[in-house]
């Protein structure tokens, strides 16, 4: 230890019987480190309550701050999305982004485990993308560590600390109507996964706009997805194998309409000639895939942004203050959406 009491570099060293180098090379991440040899120098680290942070705020001469991000989201496009934003804002603003593991649900109120997990990877701050940031049980662990955290999308009502979010029910309502004004009159839907609220709120959102136009949500139309291409695919071959198949398909995420679009070229149908299919988010799979799909633009680079801007706005804790930014999502038309043949022809 140092003059201060607090515990240095060298002390790890000397714990785990290494040199000084081969530590700052297990800090910097470096792979050049054996396996064996690292975990040894980690088990110091934990021994010694070390705090690596400390280290790399006075190395790095400015107040970058450690950022970290817990997920659990199987829509890879939305979370390719979120860590770009991230990223490029960290970089923009000095800071340092973590990746955390998934917390599995054994995990999520263990306390002890959870503060073990921050203090060895130097995280001060933290992002809760969805679903773990609807989860009552990660969110009550969290905030009693006293971190300060935002989470992303549609807050619990018992949260009361900052969150980012948009509109997911008007969103999902404005593209139905988009739908009906193309004239199409059997319109399915392709549910998300029931443990995240985005996807109660797209359903409640496609509901409204089938109930203003006096228009029956007929069970059979209506698919459980699970934000996955796989689940999209499924889904949508259900969907067009019925007698009375739809003659559009609203996804309720990018991937799985990806999914759904592959299905209707595998029954031998042509988007947009012959069904119409649109998404949500607006990820890169939205321009990649063929045709080119139609879909919500959800913000999440700039709720990434947001989140990195509102942690860092003071070195205070947020998380007694309410603070609900609501960002504005937008209907990107492209090519897997057309009028009905009904419609032309009229």
């Amino acid at each position: 230890m140092n003059k201060n009491g607090s515990t240095t570099i060298k002390d790890v060293a000397e714990r785990a019987n290494v040199s000084q180098m081969t530590v700052s090379r297990v800090l910097n991440g470096q792979s050049s480190v054996k396996d064996t040899t690292r975990k040894r120098v980690q088990s110091a680290m934990r021994e010694l309550n070390y705090r690596p942070n400390l280290m790399a705020r006075k190395l790095a001469g400015r107040r970058g701050r450690f950022i970290g991000l817990v997920y659990r989201n199987p829509s890879y496009g939305y979370l390719s999305e979120f860590l770009i934003g991230a990223l490029n804002a960290c970089r923009e603003l000095g800071h340092y982004l973590v990746v955390e593991e998934p917390i599995v649900d054994e995990q999520i109120s263990d306390l002890e485990l959870i503060e073990r997990r921050f203090r060895d990877s130097s995280i001060q701050s933290l992002i809760v993308v969805p679903p773990l940031s609807e989860n009552p049980k990660l969110i009550d662990t969290l905030e009693k560590t006293g971190i300060s955290f935002v989470c992303i999308g549609p807050p619990l009502e018992t949260y009361k600390g900052p969150s980012i979010k948009m509109d997911e029910e008007l969103a999902a309502h404005e593209m139905t109507e988009f739908l009906f004004g193309l004239g199409h009159k059997r319109i399915a839907l392709i549910k998300g996964p029931a443990d995240h609220r985005a996807s109660d709120l797209r359903f409640k959102g496609y509901q409204s706009s089938l109930s203003s136009r006096g228009v029956p949500a007929l069970p059979e139309l209506i698919q459980a997805g699970d934000f996955t291409y796989v689940s999209g695919m499924k889904s949508a071959a259900a969907l067009l194998a019925m007698d009375s198949p739809p003659d559009a398909i609203f996804a309720c995420n990018d991937d799985m309409a990806a999914g759904a679009i592959a299905a209707a070229h595998r029954a031998g149908l042509r988007v947009p000639e012959d069904i119409t299919i649109v998404g949500f988010d607006d990820t890169e799979n939205a321009s990649s895939t063929w045709p080119t799909l139609t879909t919500v633009r959800q913000p999440i680079r700039e709720m990434a942004r947001c989140a990195i801007e509102l942690l860092t706005q003071t070195e205070d804790r947020i998380n007694s203050s309410t603070k609900t930014v609501l960002l504005e999502h937008k209907l990107i038309v492209r090519k897997s959406s057309a009028p009905s043949k009904s419609h032309k022809d009229d």
